[in-house]
Parts: C-alpha cells; structure tokens; sequence
C-alpha cells in the first residue's frame, strides 16, 4: 500500500523556510525540495488559513513562518491540512446486522481510536523548534554547512 507523505512533506518545507531570512517565494521553495511551485502553493494556502504562516505581496514577497517554531506542534500542523486520516486500515461495514462482524469493528474502533489519541499526544509534543534543532545537529555530525541550496545535491 501507497503511504501518504504528505504531512512530512508539509514539515519539509516549513523547516527549510526557518532556515531563510525573509519570504520566501513559492518557486524557490519548488527548487529547494524539487517540488512543483503549485504544490507549494497549495499547502501554503492550508497553512496560511491555519495561521502557521503568512503571505507577503509585491516584488520582495512570499511567504514567512507566523509563528515561533517552539509553539508549532506537529499536531497543528496535522491539523492545518483537515487532519487526515491516519490509517490506512477500518473496519468492514458490509454485512448488516452480522454480530460477528459488530464485534469484529468494535474491538478494531476501540484500538483505531486508542491509537490515534495516542499518536495525536505526541504529535501535541513535538514542536519544529525541536526538528530544527535536530536538523541542525545532523548537519554538524555530517561536518557540512547550513546551505539550503545543496543540502538535497550532497
């Protein structure tokens, strides 16, 4: 099955907009994660609504973080794109009536739920100043410079 990666793809480009001063141009960004611009523009929009980032227009415009990355949670930025669902599995609704297949989807709903309280928490407590940082310190232990235009050619 097919993962959706959209959500690190989100935080992908968040981290790399921490690391430039200024607005940052939706077709720079595409160069950076070699992504196309539209895309860029389209998780902006959902992040902008979100208040996680703002746009800036005219010739030194695009777009800047909003917010301190110590207070942006993974969880706020799961929900700044409609909180998608998470598993790719649920349960089976085609037979009507069945108790066997009630039973079945009442112990498969009650774990689905338990797990995505679960993975939602440490969502909750995990900010991108805590992936910056991380970010950061691989590149010192891989003895390279914070240069975002290489970073993907290295």
């Amino acid at each position: 099955m097919r993962r959706d990666s959209r959500m690190s793809g989100v935080l992908h480009v968040l981290l790399h907009m921490a690391e430039i001063d200024g607005p940052v141009m939706s077709e720079t960004m595409a160069k950076i994660i070699e992504i196309n611009p539209v895309v860029i523009r389209r998780i902006m929009a959902g992040l902008r609504e979100a208040g996680l980032v703002r746009s800036e227009k005219g010739h030194d415009g695009g777009r800047t973080i909003e917010r301190d990355l110590a207070i942006i949670t993974l969880r706020d930025v799961y929900q700044a794109r409609n909180s998608p669902e998470l598993f790719g599995m649920g349960n089976r609704a085609d037979a009507p009536g069945c108790l066997v297949e009630e039973s079945v989807n009442a112990a498969l709903g009650r774990a689905f739920d338990e797990a995505r309280a679960l993975l939602l928490d440490r969502f909750a407590s995990v900010t991108l100043a805590q992936l910056s940082a991380d970010f950061h310190a691989r590149m010192v232990a891989n003895g390279k410079d914070i240069n975002l235009r290489i970073i993907h050619a290295a």
